[in-house]
């Protein structure tokens, strides 16, 4: 050591000012630091899960997460009385972006913030949870609170968070990693709420076929999707963005759901573009995002953030 610092090489100069600006687009388009919660303190804090967690590594992935969520999104649809809780209680038409920050967050604070702060957030949803009831179009009940519902919306995004992690990091993860990742996980779901919560790989996909009896493609299920496809995001080339991240997301989708929903041979076509698209995209994402909540979760525990990306 001869006590001088390393340059930065040509070629991260060049790509630095691209970095920032797609960070500053980013973060207004979905934050997910969450409101008022601070990822830096206490020191040592592991919160729920710890960094030797899977779903640290896992959720660390801003591309994997972002179409995996609109993946989610898309599955969710499909269940009465999963839409009609948002169809009757979520201002989704006039701000389909608040909901995706809510959702971020929430999924950001409960896998990375402190212990105190996450159960807060918990708490707090439950609160939420206990005023959202009242009945389908077709008069069947529903609640915010049913275990069953809780269970759903749970396993369509870690599901959904899965697939787009291996496709988008490009790592196919093994059974036993998945299993630790789904068993970890539920604890989320259990806290607030949901009961029998599939824990393993297998035991998700046995769920899925389980539940597909019960879902459909309705009216309001096409008009949630064509809010999801219009919505205008407040940066430049917002439109081409938005097409990217959506197609990706639909990329993910599960046969079952490609017929449910309908998509044509040549939306598939579309989603498969846009699935290589963000492929390429993905690691000027990571750059860009690179001292996100994650790492700076990283830090309050002792960690080199760089130690997310290592399965070893």
């Amino acid at each position: 050591m001869n006590g001088t610092q390393s340059r930065p090489s040509p070629l991260s100069r060049l790509a630095a000012p691209a970095e920032a600006r797609l960070r500053r687009w980013v973060l207004q388009v979905i934050s997910t630091a969450g409101p008022g919660i601070d990822f830096d303190q206490p020191i040592g804090d592991p919160g729920l899960f710890g960094p030797d967690s899977i779903t640290w590594k896992l959720h660390a992935d801003f591309p994997g997460m972002m179409a995996g969520g609109i993946c989610a999104l898309m599955m969710q649809t499909l269940h009465p009385q999963a839409l009609a809780g948002v169809w009757d209680y979520s201002n989704f038409r006039e701000d389909i972006i608040g909901r995706l920050r809510r959702t971020t967050s929430f999924v950001a604070a409960t896998t990375y913030a402190p212990s105190g702060a996450a159960q807060k957030l918990i708490d707090r949803v439950q609160a939420i949870h206990r005023r959202v009831h009242g009945t389908t179009a077709d008069g069947r009940a529903y609640s915010a609170q049913d275990p069953d519902l809780l269970t759903w919306v749970h396993c369509t995004e870690m599901w959904s968070f899965v697939q787009g992690y291996q496709r988008y990091r490009g790592i196919h993860l093994p059974e036993p990693v998945l299993d630790r990742y789904f068993d970890e996980t539920r604890r989320i779901a259990e806290a607030l709420g949901a009961r029998n919560v599939p824990a393993s790989n297998r035991a998700v996909e046995d769920y899925f076929r389980s539940v597909q009896a019960q879902l459909e493609f309705s009216q309001r299920s096409a008009e949630v999707l064509d809010v999801l496809a219009h919505i205008r995001l407040p940066i430049p080339t917002g439109g081409v963005a938005r097409q990217v991240f959506l197609g990706a997301g639909a990329a993910l989708l599960p046969p079952w759901a490609h017929s449910l929903l309908k998509r044509s041979r040549l939306q598939r076509l579309r989603d498969l573009s846009a699935a290589r698209s963000l492929h390429t995209l993905a690691p000027l994402f990571r750059a860009a995002l690179r001292d996100g909540v994650a790492a700076r979760s990283c830090r309050r525990v002792g960690i080199a953030p760089e130690s997310l990306a290592n399965w070893c």
